[in-house]
């Protein structure tokens, strides 16, 4: 039987040094998040949610504690095959968007994709997404001519067609107005039905009520248990 828990942290502590201060960003923080759950994590600016986010992403190592992402710890892997293992498991989006300015919307989807053995019929999936996340008519458009919330779409639809397990998203709505606020949540929310898991960073209201489940992060801990 699969293992519907998508991603597993236990005791997950970071700490920095501030002067001659140690701070903790997480201190012992656990949360468990199977398929088909959308997850909320709000709170206060440096709380540590970002910071947890890096970490469940495979791009910060913690200082204490263990992380699993679909039954694997990728911190035993060497950074190579982290690196890999984040490609084929993990969807980033971000409040800033990350496009290359100088590729057109289908080939920024594209870009991480086309290697050696990728698989046939990716171009063809790509345009299904854009045609899904209403920009088929702007494929051949550069990023600059794209309005903000479009080029928020582009990045989703990027992270969509690796096929991960899981979407990491780090106040995916902070630059969009209400319309394309409720495109993209709309869009998280449909990963969520169809399996996958989501776990979202966000200060705004409306993003959290979206969410099926919603925790909050105060100083570097989790105020409800997850």
């Amino acid at each position: 039987m699969t293992d519907p828990v998508i991603l597993s942290a236990e005791n997950l502590t970071k700490r920095y040094l501030s002067g001659e201060e140690e701070v903790r960003a997480l201190n012992g923080v656990s949360l468990s998040i199977e398929a088909g759950e959308f997850v909320a994590m709000h709170g206060p600016s440096g709380c540590g949610k970002s910071t947890f986010l890096l970490i469940a992403g495979g791009l910060l190592s913690p200082d204490e504690g263990k992380l699993n992402i679909a039954g694997k710890d990728p911190y035993e892997l060497s950074p190579g095959g982290r690196s890999a293992f984040r490609a084929g498991h993990i969807g980033f989006v971000f409040q800033q968007f990350h496009l290359i300015p100088y590729l057109d919307v289908l080939d920024n989807l594209l870009v991480n994709e086309l290697t050696p053995g990728s698989q046939p019929g990716l171009r063809e999936e790509a345009e299904m997404l854009l045609e899904q996340f209403q920009m088929g008519a702007r494929k051949h458009h550069v990023p600059s001519q794209l309005s903000v919330g479009e080029q928020q779409r582009v990045a989703l639809a990027r992270a969509l067609l690796s096929r991960p397990k899981l979407i990491l998203a780090d106040e995916p709505t902070g630059n969009l107005d209400a319309e394309n606020s409720e495109i993209l949540l709309s869009c998280l929310k449909e990963f969520s039905d169809e399996g996958g898991a989501v776990l979202m960073v966000t200060h705004d209201d409306r993003a959290r009520k979206a969410a099926a489940r919603s925790i909050e992060m105060k100083a570097g801990e989790l105020v409800v248990p997850a």
